[in-house]
């Protein structure tokens, strides 16, 4: 098993509360479209693959979802980065706090629905 892989699978045992109440919402299609959980985008800065993981994504739609806990309000400047590196490959982001998730589930979802119609 590569190291992508094992992170990945470490994240996805490993999800937060609000990680895997949307999680709830986004699999089995049932928002109508495909969405992976953990999902690796691999990069390349000075011929050295690279990569991170990003919490969802609908790649039949380019979306990529962040759920951002507090250490997010630290590290702004590193998910700038990413979020750069994702629309370099053709994806979008968008960006909730846990809180939104846990507390205003219907509006993170009615969000999300929205950018995929």
């Amino acid at each position: 098993m590569n190291e992508i892989t094992k992170i990945a699978r470490n994240l996805r045992n490993n999800q937060t509360k609000a990680e895997k109440l949307l999680w709830y919402y986004l699999k089995d299609k049932k928002t109508g479209f495909k969405f992976r959980r953990q999902y690796p985008i691999i990069y390349m800065i000075d011929n050295i693959n690279k990569f991170f993981v990003a919490d969802f994504a609908c790649t039949g739609k380019k979306l990529i979802i962040e759920v951002d806990g507090k250490i997010h309000e630290k590290q702004k400047i590193s998910d700038e980065t990413r979020d750069s590196i994702i629309y370099s490959k053709g994806y979008t982001v968008i960006r909730f706090d846990n809180e939104d998730v846990l507390e205003n589930t219907d509006k993170v979802l009615a969000d999300i629905i929205g950018y995929l119609v």
